[in-house]
């Protein structure tokens, strides 16, 4: 839990490095949130869920989408700048700057490479964003 919510404790700290066990595990704990916060929200009727059916020849089809209310809204833009943090601090493990994150706004090849940067393994040593978090003490009995 402790690697969860470490970037909510280093809220706007954009220097340093982070290890893909801290940006990893924060994605997980973004994602368990929104789904709780989903479920919340539509069992109290707030946001909007749209079901649909359909039947063309001997296709047929239906789903539902939800999209997100008041308390998905109010956490997305709470975990905003951490997550932005955390992002660039994970960049800067593998030795590269923040504005790197700009890849994103790159249709699909941008996200596909972010991806790619976010889940290879960070510099062994020093770099010149700081030291290496394991030897910073953040290995594997960090605590947070």
């Amino acid at each position: 839990m402790n690697w969860m919510t470490l970037p909510l404790k280093r809220y706007a700290q954009f220097s340093g490095r982070a290890r893909p066990r801290e940006y990893w595990m924060y994605v997980l704990f973004l994602l368990l949130c929104m789904i709780g916060l989903g479920i919340v929200e539509s069992m109290l009727g707030l946001g909007s869920t749209r079901d649909w059916a359909y039947r063309n020849g001997w296709n047929m089809g239906a789903g539902a989408r939800h999209e997100g209310g008041p308390l998905i809204g109010l956490f997305a833009l709470g975990t905003f700048i951490p997550s932005i943090a955390v992002a660039v601090r994970r960049l800067h493990d593998t030795n590269r700057s923040g504005w790197w994150m700009l890849l994103a706004f790159l249709p699909l090849i941008g996200a596909v490479w972010l991806l790619v940067l976010m889940v290879m393994g960070g510099t062994r040593g020093s770099n010149r964003f700081g030291l290496d978090p394991i030897e910073a003490g953040e290995g594997p009995g960090f605590t947070g």
